[in-house]
C-alpha cells in the first residue's frame, strides 16, 4: 500500500531553484515518486511513497519559509501511481495566466465540508466547478455550472462571457484539492464579487468527510496519478487514462470499436492521423516490451 499526498501552499520563494535539489535528493532517497511544482508563489504537486518517506518529505517542507502547517491531504493507493519524481521549476504552481491575482492577500469565505451542502443549496448560491472539461465530465456536485473550459488560464475570459448570469447570486466554487479556487476567488474578489466561497481542502476533502448517503457529489473525481479517480472515502475508481488524449474511460468504453490501447478512445479517435498513432502504437510496443521484461517503460527522461 503506498501513501499519496496531495499539497499546495502559497508563500514567497526568494529562490525556488535553490529549493529543488534538497526536495528531489530526498524523494529519490525516499523512494517517492510523482511530481512537486515549484514557483516565486509556493509549492503544488501529488506524490506517493511509503509513508514513512511521505512523513519525512512533509517534515522538510513545513521547513521550507513560510511553509509551516501548509495543508495536505493523504490517501492510498494500491500501487504505485507514478512511474518516476520530478521536481520543476513554473512560472506558477497552478497556471492561470493573471499577474495580478494573489491567494496570498485576499480569497473568499472558505467553507469546511460538512457546512457545503447547505451552502450549495441555497437557492441565492450559484456553484461553479472551476476544473477542466475532463474532470468535470465523470463527476461533479448536484447543479453545479460547467464553464467547459479545457485549461484553467481559459477561466477569466469565460467569466467575462458569463458574469451577467451571476447577477445578485453569491459565488460558490470547488476544484480537486483547492488551489485553482485560491485563484479563481482572488480573481472574483478583484472583479468586484463581494460574497464568494470556496470548499476548503477540495472535492478529495468532501469525500473523505461526507458519507456518501449524505453526500450532493455525483459520479467520481479525477486525480492526476495512476488511481485516475476517486470516489467516496477516497476509494479508487473504476477509471482508466486513454494513453493517446490522457482522458479518463471506464472500463465498458474499452468495449468500442474506437478504442485501441494506448492508440485511440472514443474520445480522441477523431483527433489524430495515421503518422501520429503508428507512433503510438510503437510506443505501445516499447511498454509491452518493458513489461515483459519485468521492467516498466517510462518514456523519455524530462529535464
Amino acid at each position: 500500500m503506498f501513501t499519496v499526498c496531495a499539497l499546495y501552499h502559497f508563500t514567497t520563494f526568494a529562490d525556488p531553484d535553490a529549493i529543488r535539489g534538497p526536495l528531489a535528493d530526498l524523494c529519490d532517497a525516499r523512494g517517492i515518486t510523482g511530481s512537486l511544482l515549484l514557483a516565486r508563489e509556493g509549492i503544488n504537486g501529488t506524490v506517493a511513497g511509503p509513508r514513512d518517506g511521505i512523513d519525512a518529505l512533509i517534515t522538510h517542507i513545513d521547513g521550507l519559509p513560510g511553509c509551516a502547517g501548509f495543508d495536505y491531504k493523504l490517501s492510498t493507493a494500491t500501487q504505485q501511481p507514478f512511474g518516476r519524481m520530478k521536481v520543476r521549476l513554473k512560472r506558477e504552481i497552478v497556471t492561470m495566466g493573471q499577474p495580478d491575482v494573489d491567494p496570498r492577500a485576499a480569497v473568499g469565505h472558505y467553507v469546511q465540508p460538512e457546512d457545503w451542502n447547505d451552502l450549495i443549496s441555497a437557492p441565492d448560491v450559484a456553484v461553479i466547478d472551476t476544473r477542466n472539461d475532463y474532470e468535470v465530465a465523470i463527476g461533479t456536485f448536484e447543479g453545479a455550472v460547467d464553464p467547459q473550459t479545457t485549461r484553467f488560464r481559459d477561466f477569466p475570459a469565460w467569466w467575462a462571457q458569463n458574469k451577467d448570469r451571476f447577477h445578485n447570486k453569491r459565488i460558490a466554487m470547488f476544484c480537486t484539492g483547492g488551489i485553482r479556487c485560491e485563484k479563481s476567488t482572488n480573481f472574483l474578489l478583484q472583479q468586484g464579487i463581494e460574497e464568494v466561497y470556496h470548499l476548503k481542502g477540495g472535492i478529495l476533502k468532501y469525500l473523505e468527510d461526507v458519507p456518501a448517503d449524505e453526500s450532493l457529489w455525483h459520479g467520481d473525481c479525477f486525480v492526476f496519478d495512476g488511481r485516475v479517480s476517486v470516489g467516496h472515502g477516497l476509494a479508487e475508481g473504476p477509471h482508466e487514462l486513454c494513453h493517446a488524449c490522457r482522458r479518463p474511460i471506464r472500463p465498458e468504453d474499452k468495449t468500442r470499436e474506437a478504442f485501441e490501447a494506448g492508440v485511440s478512445c472514443h474520445h480522441c479517435i477523431e483527433d489524430y492521423d495515421d503518422a501520429r498513432r503508428d507512433r503510438f502504437r510503437e510506443r505501445q510496443r516499447q511498454i509491452a516490451l518493458a513489461k515483459a521484461r519485468g521492467s516498466q517503460h517510462l518514456g523519455p527522461r524530462e529535464s
